[in-house]
């Protein structure tokens, strides 16, 4: 009996979660359509998320963003911590850091634009950017010494370049992907040390000029 009842706090913690995962996708997608001013009843209608369960759970537009704030470091923090647990070689490390960075997110685009200059840094906060520069240091510190990595290149540098190499593209999820692991190649290429093996080739096709054509404009007709 005690063996079931300990298993229900477990069961709705990982739907809480799940909750999170929709709410926060939903909240990216809104806030870059819409803006900041977007309704939180649309978020929750795209979430699939009644107004009272997001309310029960963030009674805010502001604190639902701060907790996506603290969950995007979190991520980041997790994916660093792993790469560097991994990868024996400093540059695999950095290397798989940047790539599950990237696949593994949520697919709304770059959150900074959309919150960045809004939210206080509560106690919280502060203590999730520690947490994340500490991870950070230790994978840039490690591919500097051993030479791989260029001088002038710092653990920050590494949360704006991903917001540069994350934006938010319409097309298919698995294209946009690829796309962003194909310009991270190309980063890459330009944050490794002079090296005589030369830069890997790069992921995936690169873009034609018909579908940029398609990106830019409305469908014709």
């Amino acid at each position: 009996m005690g063996d079931m009842y300990a298993g229900r706090p477990r069961g709705r913690q990982r739907e809480a979660d799940r909750n999170d995962a929709r709410l926060f996708q939903a909240a990216r997608e809104v806030f870059a359509e819409r803006g900041w001013d977007a309704p939180v009843s649309e978020i929750a209608r795209r979430a699939g998320i009644g107004m009272g369960s997001l309310y029960r759970r963030y009674p805010s537009k502001e604190l639902l963003a701060q907790r996506m704030r603290i969950a995007g470091m979190e991520q980041l923090v997790t994916q660093a911590r792993t790469a560097l647990a991994k990868e024996r070689d400093p540059w695999a490390a950095l290397v798989r850091f940047f790539r599950d960075a990237l696949t593994d997110q949520d697919t709304g685009g770059p959150l900074l634009p959309l919150v960045g200059g809004r939210l206080p840094a509560t106690d919280e906060v502060l203590a999730a950017a520690e947490r994340l520069r500490a991870a950070l240091d230790d994978l840039v510190d490690g591919a500097h010494r051993a030479g791989v990595l260029r001088a002038d290149f710092t653990s920050a540098d590494i949360p704006l370049l991903l917001e540069h190499l994350s934006p938010r593209i319409p097309v298919a999820a698995e294209r946009a992907t690829a796309l962003h692991l194909r310009y991270l190649d190309l980063v890459l290429a330009g944050l490794r040390a002079p090296d005589p093996g030369g830069p890997a080739g790069l992921h995936g096709p690169g873009p034609r000029w018909a579908e940029l054509r398609d990106l830019w404009n409305a469908p014709e007709g």
